[in-house]
């Protein structure tokens, strides 16, 4: 088995454009070096700009996918994206516990397309009070976030999961991404202020998913983060259309 490149493993939904889900986190582990591995959650029917379709993957094929690749491969790192609800979530999150119990998680809270397709069951939302617990760090978008915050799923004190709140839907400060992490507050502005006004189909996978691969390449939470925020502003101002190259 290969160690020059440590293993992540991503578990998201498969859109056929590329911009998003698993395709776009693949060739993102590929131009940080990691070795991605990737377990399907959703197949969907997407352009760039437009979500029509989606069909759930069963839930034990996924855990099946999930428990065999843990078995043969030492992942350390794991994404989540795309999810059905808040019971899916946890029993995807179980099973990379009892095969790796230290495996570092990151959930990239995939609830609407900015085409306003639903993604997650909203009415679960409050269950994911226990789950998130579980997690080591949450990256929502500034929406997310506050449906988030307004239905408590953020305990009041608790520190054990760090949250990343990606500027790219902000009113004011555009582009300014705030990490809270262990009670600490850390503001991530943007170094091409140009890079805000450059919007790219599934800019939110590829960010947590280069976050995931500095994270396995051994920085720490912060300095994961802020390389992450240059990798996706590189994306962002690629090219003039909605979907992104990576280089």
């Amino acid at each position: 088995m290969q160690t020059e490149r440590p293993f992540v493993m991503s578990i998201a939904g498969y859109d056929p454009s590329g911009g998003a889900g698993l395709l776009a986190d693949i060739k993102t582990f590929e131009q940080l070096k990691v070795k991605g591995l990737g377990v399907c959650t959703a197949m969907t029917i997407q352009t760039g700009s437009e979500c029509l379709n989606l069909e759930w993957q069963p839930l034990e094929r996924i855990l099946s996918s999930i428990d065999i690749l843990m078995k043969n491969y030492p992942v350390n790192m794991v994404k989540i994206g795309m999810v059905k609800d808040a019971e899916f979530l946890n029993e995807i999150i179980l099973t990379i516990k009892a095969n790796h119990p230290e495996a570092k998680i990151i959930w990239d809270p995939v609830l609407k397309s900015t085409s306003e397709f639903s993604f997650f069951d909203m009415k679960t939302i409050p269950q994911l009070r226990n789950v998130i617990q579980q997690i080591d760090l949450l990256t929502p978008n500034y929406n997310e976030y506050k449906v988030l915050q307004e239905n408590h799923v953020f305990q009041v004190g608790d520190s054990s999961c760090s949250v990343l709140i990606k500027g790219g839907h902000r009113e004011n400060q555009l582009g300014t991404d705030i990490l809270f992490e262990k009670e600490k507050e850390i503001s991530i502005k943007p170094n091409d202020t140009a890079s805000a006004f450059h919007p790219k189909h599934g800019s939110g996978c590829v960010l947590s998913s280069a976050i995931a691969g500095y994270l396995a390449k051994g920085e720490n939470v912060e300095q994961a983060c802020r390389k992450g925020k240059s990798y996706i502003e590189k994306f962002l101002t690629s090219n003039p259309t909605l979907l992104g190259f990576h280089s």
